[in-house]
């Protein structure tokens, strides 16, 4: 076995990435990515005992925070970052004990997290097979650890984008590091470790919270936009990923260029915001989902960036146009700087190279409908509830989460399809692409598909549905005509769901297959306490679920 890594919903055979992982990282780098987060443990160790001597390290946050971003499915490929990340893992680690020491707080740690060391990159590959997640023989113990550790990796790349954008809350990272630290603690039983998992579901809802405020108090609140899905006849940027920040300074310096720009999978929902409006050279949204890139890629002619994860190892045909920047990394593409103090990313390069560029291929034409965030979902609530009280929309379901290239996920543009003409669709994420250029028609104007915006925006989905509780007078969400059907991927959309769980949030269906992470007695206890279920046909889960 070179590498054990099931931490995405397309780990091989459903039970784990044993050689290479189906994402296309080699055995090696998911080595080193085990090795790195091993190392975010001890220094989560040494920062909690920071802050209890009132030592604040706003650095060493920002580095976990990245760290455990770049180890998100899809995000980084290139194992020179992670020899790198691991280098400054341990010195990170040697500062913090160092500081300690003088403030006269030194605490001794045992656990080799906070204790291994390497000079070379040699050393580092040698001690990497030893710390991965089989390390932990408990299995139980072992799945609540890995979904534990799941759960802050997508608070930190939530976290990660509300940072750039200048927001933080020192509560979440202090969880993060509390987190880490408890997976490290032999002492904890099964029991501990649910309770850490679930409070992992409270911060998670604090952190989407905390980006929702950034993104909106930055762009203003998304609106019902019409997003074209052609073409025009100029050179173009192709942009893909989460990073609002990154398309900002794109437009910024591209608007006088002449040079066109489209999103991309996750990046969508950037035309429902206000201020990205202004900018006569954002043109709409080119093809579809993360994982046929490929194909899309190929087609669109000009430079693509992406900004965090979902990256496909890139073909060679069209590799020398990617360009990557942040927590991105493969190798051989084109390197996009952070920012100066103050100042934006330079993307002259990825802007020049556009000239030299043939216009995009047409994929398609139209427009697709969206951004109905809580904001918007809120101001037409008045219609939505007497749509609701007279019978007009008899259920919502909420379709949340990721897509795939398994051909299983059929299923959900299936399920869309089949859903009865009375009932409308409430989505965020990429999952969206299965069904949101169908023609499902609306409800006396409301459109039966309602788009929030990322994977992160299932935050909008929880608002609405507490809003629609308090105008129903209800006493518990799960009374309201709301059912979920969520696929997923990665680790983003664990949080999402540890956050829904943590708002009581019952009765989930989640697929296309239940995490490979889940041992037999973890999934009993997420059946048995929240009525979490998987999937079967189209036909049997809509009788299910309209009772």
């Amino acid at each position: 076995m070179g590498m054990f890594c099931y931490q995405c919903q397309e780990t091989a055979r459903g039970t784990g990435c044993s050689m290479r992982g189906v994402c296309g990282k080699t055995a090696d780098v998911a080595n080193l990515q085990d090795l790195l987060i091993h190392t975010l443990k001890g220094i989560s160790a040494y920062n909690l005992a920071a802050r209890q001597a009132g030592i604040a390290k706003p650095e060493v946050e920002k580095f976990i925070m990245e760290s455990l971003f770049s180890t998100i499915t899809n995000a980084n490929f290139a194992k020179s970052d992670f020899v790198a990340r691991i280098r400054r893992a341990l010195a990170v680690r040697a500062a913090l004990k160092k500081e300690l020491e003088q403030a006269g707080k030194a605490i001794a740690l045992t656990h080799d997290s906070a204790l291994w060391f390497a000079d070379t990159e040699a050393e580092m590959d040698a001690k990497a097979v030893s710390v991965g997640v089989l390390a932990t023989e408990n299995e139980d113990v072992r799945s609540l650890r890995e979904l534990l550790i799941y759960g802050v990796k997508g608070m930190a790349a939530y976290a990660e984008h509300a940072y750039t954008l200048g927001y933080a809350q020192d509560e979440i990272f202090a969880f993060v590091d509390k987190a880490l630290a408890a997976t490290t603690d032999d002492t904890l039983n099964a029991d501990a470790l649910v309770g850490l998992v679930l409070e992992c579901g409270k911060y998670g809802v604090d952190v989407m919270a905390l980006l929702d405020k950034a993104n909106t108090s930055t762009y203003g609140n998304p609106e019902i936009t019409k997003v074209n899905i052609g073409v025009r006849n100029n050179p173009a940027i192709l942009i893909s990923g989460h990073d609002l920040k990154d398309l900002e300074e794109l437009l910024e310096q591209t608007k006088e260029s002449g040079v066109d720009v489209y999103t991309h999978g996750e990046m969508l929902p950037a035309h429902y915001y206000p201020a990205f409006k202004k900018y006569g050279n954002f043109i709409g949204n080119y093809g579809n989902a993360w994982w046929l890139q490929d194909k899309e890629f190929e087609s669109f002619n000009g430079p693509i960036l992406m900004t965090t994860n979902c990256l496909v190892p890139p073909k060679d045909s069209y590799k020398d146009r990617v360009y990557v920047t942040g927590v991105v990394g493969f190798d051989g593409l084109k390197q996009i700087a952070d920012r100066a103090s103050g100042k934006a990313k330079d993307f002259s390069a990825l802007i020049e190279h556009a000239k030299r560029c043939a216009p995009p291929t047409e994929l398609e034409q139209g427009e697709i409908v969206g951004g109905f965030a809580h904001n918007q979902v809120i101001a037409l609530a008045d219609k939505v509830v007497d749509a609701v009280k007279s019978g007009a929309i008899k259920r919502f379901f909420v379709m949340a989460g990721c897509d795939g290239r398994m051909k299983d996920r059929d299923y959900y543009r299936e399920f869309a399809e089949a859903l009865p003409k009375d009932t409308v669709i409430l989505t965020a994420g990429c999952a969206k692409y299965r069904y949101n250029k169908l023609a499902l028609g609306d409800i006396g104007g409301i459109p039966r598909v309602l788009d929030a915006g990322q994977c992160n925006d299932s935050y909008s989905l929880a608002v609405i549905a507490l809003k629609l509780k308090e105008v129903f007078a209800l006493s518990d969400i799960n009374e309201l005509p709301v059912s979920y059907n969520i696929a997923w991927y990665e680790q983003k959309a664990v949080i999402v769901l540890l956050a829904l769980l943590s708002l009581g949030v019952k009765n989930i269906h989640l697929g296309p297959t239940l995490p490979a992470f889940l041992s037999p007695n973890v999934a009993k206890v997420l059946v048995e306490t929240f009525g979490i279920a998987g999937i079967g046909s189209v036909e049997d889960d809509i009788k299910a679920f309209l009772g």
